[in-house]
């Protein structure tokens, strides 16, 4: 006799801002972080197995799969739940001894562009257990379940020792200023601006895709479906009214920015993806030379992603002089001991690189001038709120928003800070850990600079029918740093 099937048991509804990456995948761009750890020497997969389930399967989502329903979805517990089904083992052609490197980004490429199985939890480990004198462990996961901040104190869990999340402060206890006004932002303008927005578009219904499809004003939009929102009762009071009114001008900012400045890095993506990485520079000397520029690091890696891709476009025969482009870059949202909580709580702030300027003095000073401008700016909090109304409407209208980004961005950059000492893993040492994130609409570059044990690794990933060969910025970072660093040594700092 058959065996009645079990009634999945829906465990409960996604986040709206989730919901908005689940839906985000195209047939150019997968809403995957894609990442890889360097372990020396290397690790058996049985081993690799036994750790992942006691250590991940601790968090419930990745014993949940997502299901897509008329009004969102739902994370639902996979009954059938298989390790093996998760944690894959895989091998290198044996002709690519010579260059495994080569041949390991040659597989991340197409990994890049493998859908997840949606069947189940959307996540996945792949062991290559003889790469380079060590195993390289790959690892796919969607963005909807978490983002880039909160996924990297999970993984971390997976280490030698693993690392506990960390316990809820009491009220007692000390709290930075810069974490209080992070808490204050995220439930006195995050809630209240989202919840305005989505209820308007709620209730605007399937009228809002009428609307992005025949008008040619992003202001003219906000405006009609708040009002819209607001004159069915939910202004509620003069600081609703006024939540209403900043989401109509910083959405209306953020959609009505300039578009990008046309180079070979923008256009309409295929469906192939590369990816490169470069060997890490000491964090010390990046932190010396911003020292003595009055520089943070941040600034100093940045001026150095801009000085790689304008070199880039220059050997291709581009002229970049006075070109600027703009590249949208993750800003955490939560406050950083809840970290490893799962979810996405981050805004997005475009970030200016002057990839015309060819000094790298110049250029830095212009990235800190930039960056300064920056601070206290509300449109991170407003990409937000607009992630979250992208999770209500109709797949269409959630498309046309994206749209409207990828028209003002040439790339997706991120910057995560990592341990400073090199961790382990089933006994061996993580020696080099890179990821990619990923990017939406036609946007087709992706940059990312992790710092990992005394050391900052860039990596590219790129789609091919825009930037076929994405070693070649990558092979760009370490002279342009290395002419920042002679520069600062040759200033007259004695006068």
């Amino acid at each position: 006799m058959l065996k009645r099937p079990v009634t999945p048991i829906v465990v409960e509804r996604m986040t709206k801002v989730d919901t908005a990456w689940l839906r985000m995948d195209s047939p150019s761009n997968l809403m995957m972080i894609l990442g890889v750890w360097i372990i020396k020497p290397g690790v058996s997969y049985k081993a690799t197995c036994e750790r992942i389930q006691e250590r991940l399967l601790k968090y419930p989502r990745f014993g949940q799969r997502a299901q897509m329903d008329a009004t969102g979805a739902s994370w639902i517990t996979d009954d059938d739940f298989k390790i093996n089904r998760h944690v894959v083992r895989e091998s290198l052609p044996a002709s690519t001894k010579k260059n495994p490197q080569l041949a390991l980004q040659e597989r991340l490429g197409v990994l890049a562009m493998q859908p997840l199985d949606m069947r189940y939890p959307l996540w996945e480990f792949r062991l290559i257990e003889r790469y380079d004198g060590g195993s390289a462990l790959v690892v796919r996961i969607h963005h909807c379940i978490a983002d880039g901040l909160a996924l990297i104190a999970v993984t971390q869990s997976l280490v030698d020792g693993g690392l506990a999340p960390p316990k809820r402060r009491s009220k007692q206890s000390a709290i930075s200023s810069w974490q209080a006004a992070e808490d204050w932002m995220q439930h006195t303008l995050i809630e209240p601006l989202t919840s305005v927005t989505v209820k308007a578009l709620e209730a605007a219904g399937d009228g809002a895709a009428q609307a992005f499809g025949v008008l040619g004003e992003p202001r003219q939009v906000l405006e009609s479906l708040l009002e819209k929102g607001i004159s069915r009762g939910m202004s509620g009071s003069a600081d609703a009214a006024r939540l209403a009114y900043q989401v109509l001008r910083d959405g209306a900012a953020l959609a009505l920015m300039n578009d990008d400045s046309p180079t070979r890095l923008k256009g309409q993506p295929g469906l192939a993806k590369r990816v490169a990485w470069c060997q890490p520079i000491a964090l010390d000397e990046v932190r010396a030379v911003g020292k003595a520029l009055h520089c943070s690091i941040n600034d100093v890696l940045l001026a150095c992603v801009a000085g790689a891709l304008g070199q880039y476009l220059r050997t291709h025969g581009d002229a970049v002089n006075g070109k600027e482009i703009r590249a949208m870059v993750p800003v955490n949202l939560r406050p950083m001991e809840q970290a490893y909580k799962l979810g996405n709580q981050f805004g997005l702030a475009p970030v200016v690189l002057p990839i015309g300027l060819e000094n790298p003095l110049e250029r830095v000073f212009e990235v800190r001038k930039r960056m300064g401008e920056l601070k206290g700016s509300m449109q991170p909090l407003m990409a937000f709120a607009l992630l979250a109304v992208a999770g209500v409407v109709v797949k269409p209208v959630q498309d046309a928003m994206l749209n409207l980004f990828s028209k003002k961005t040439t790339a997706v950059m991120t910057n995560v800070p990592g341990p400073r000492d090199k961790l382990t893993f089933c006994g061996s040492t993580l020696e080099q850990t890179l990821f990619w994130v990923p990017q939406s609409g036609t946007v087709g570059l992706g940059v990312s600079i992790l710092s990992y044990g005394g050391g900052v690794q860039f990596g590219v990933i790129s789609d091919t029918t825009l930037i076929p060969d994405p070693q070649a910025i990558i092979d760009q970072f370490a002279p342009e740093f290395e002419r920042l660093s002679l520069l600062t040594l040759m200033l007259p700092w004695g006068e």
